[in-house]
């Protein structure tokens, strides 16, 4: 049954985190980390994102703009896009190490235990991609709340609001610590290997050709 289960949870912990780290990369370009709704004006919608702010209008569509300065950002957006730098290149390590370490590719077939390591530290960097997603996302997350919620600000001034970069975001770092996972246990199971399987088959077929022969009259 090892033999059968470890490839799928392998296959599946993989697209599991490609899955996570193509959302991790999408949530660090998109605009729609936080929203804002004016009411004076409900035709427009103002969104803030980790490289530009936009204005959506209801007939001219999207304007945005990129931000003139990086050290005039609020620290909140400063550290997350370190931070989702550091989760999209930890996503990428952690895929090129894991897809060397499978057990379906032909590559290293006799290095098992190399392939093993490959697929602890693929599994490792997965997890710390998906930390480093999930941290940044929740930061800018809290930070809106403090804001939303202050009553040092003035009733009439607009407050910002959750944007779906940050659901995205979130889903990022559950599928790449979840796809970390899965490849991880993998490791820790009981492998059968193939080789080991054919030598045990050829052996006992062996044993009852020799039963055969010593029963014959």
């Amino acid at each position: 049954m090892a033999l059968v289960y470890q490839p799928v949870m392998q296959l599946s912990g993989m697209l599991v985190s490609l899955l996570g780290w193509v959302l991790s990369c999408l949530t660090t370009y998109l605009p729609q980390w936080k929203n804002l709704n004016l009411e004076l004006n409900e035709l427009e919608i103002w969104t803030m994102g980790l490289w530009q702010a936009c204005v959506v209008q209801e007939e001219g569509g999207m304007q945005c703009k990129d931000f003139d300065s990086f050290l005039a950002l609020p620290p909140e957006l400063r550290i997350s896009r370190i931070l989702m730098f550091f989760s999209n290149g930890s996503g990428l390590l952690g895929l090129l190490l894991s897809g060397f370490g499978l057990d379906c590719l032909k590559i290293g077939e006799r290095q098992q235990e190399q392939k093993k390591r490959l697929l602890l530290f693929g599994g490792m960097f997965f997890w710390i991609s998906g930390i480093t997603a999930i941290v940044p996302v929740s930061w800018v997350a809290h930070s809106t709340v403090q804001e939303f919620w202050d009553e040092n600000i003035p009733d009439i001034v607009p407050r910002w609001d959750f944007g779906e970069a940050l659901f995205v975001g979130w889903l990022a770092g559950f599928c790449l610590i979840l796809g970390g996972s899965l490849l991880n246990c993998t490791i820790c199971s009981t492998e059968v290997h193939p080789s080991s399987v054919h030598y045990a088959v050829a052996e006992q077929q062996d044993q009852c050709q020799r039963l055969e022969t010593e029963t014959r009259p």
